[in-house]
């Protein structure tokens, strides 16, 4: 997967389309256009980007593929654009994590303004989800007796209570503790739970 941010805008009016790809263009913004959310889902890879949806689409429409992005925690801050907008779906797009909200016609300002920060916000999210992605790396490196301690650990029980919980002896926990320490590239007690804690809280999405 790249990194590299782009704007990606789905819209089935096909001028509507090219004339907003047309305009992030103008300003230096990368831009890949789909004409609806299947072919979009079907050609992503995972990239970072901003991504700019018609409400109402045929086939699954950009609320609907709003929330199945939230589903799968991508890196894509989403603008919704619609011409038939009213009070009540842009309610529920907001709600559902929507960057923004634009009616056409648009401020091309306004937009290009919201889709620049959006991007910014992109790359934010691609730094955390890959960090988290190595962090997950070492945690699953672990053996199910480390995993297990690494847990126990998080929760504030030194390696006696450990060792009688797991009716092993403390010299054996104090091996396995030092070992899962060690792959987690833990510093300390609180350096593994915060660990722990981003593993368990996932990629977030806006």
């Amino acid at each position: 997967m790249q990194s590299d941010a782009c704007v990606i805008v789905v819209d089935d009016d096909g001028p509507a389309r090219q004339s907003l790809a047309w305009l992030l263009e103008s300003v230096g913004q990368k831009v890949v256009s789909y004409a609806s959310a299947h072919e979009f889902l079907d050609e992503y890879t995972g990239a970072p980007g901003c991504l700019v949806l018609d409400v109402r689409m045929p086939g699954m429409s950009g609320l609907e593929l709003q929330r199945h992005v939230n589903e799968m925690g991508w890196c894509l801050p989403t603008i919704m654009v619609t011409g038939h907008g009213d009070v009540p779906m842009a309610v529920r797009a907001m709600r559902a994590g929507a960057f923004d909200f634009f009616q056409k016609p648009y401020n091309d300002q306004a937009l290009l303004e919201r889709t620049g920060q959006a991007i910014s916000k992109a790359r934010e999210l691609w730094a955390v989800e890959q960090g988290r992605q190595k962090v997950l790396a070492r945690y699953e490196s672990l053996t199910r007796r480390e995993k297990e301690i690494a847990q126990l650990v998080c929760e504030g029980l030194p390696s006696k209570s450990i060792a009688d919980r797991l009716s092993l002896r403390s010299k054996t926990v104090e091996v396995y503790r030092a070992n899962m320490m060690a792959k987690m590239e833990a510093k300390s007690v609180a350096d593994l739970v915060q660990m722990i804690l981003r593993i368990e809280g996932g990629a977030k999405n806006f």
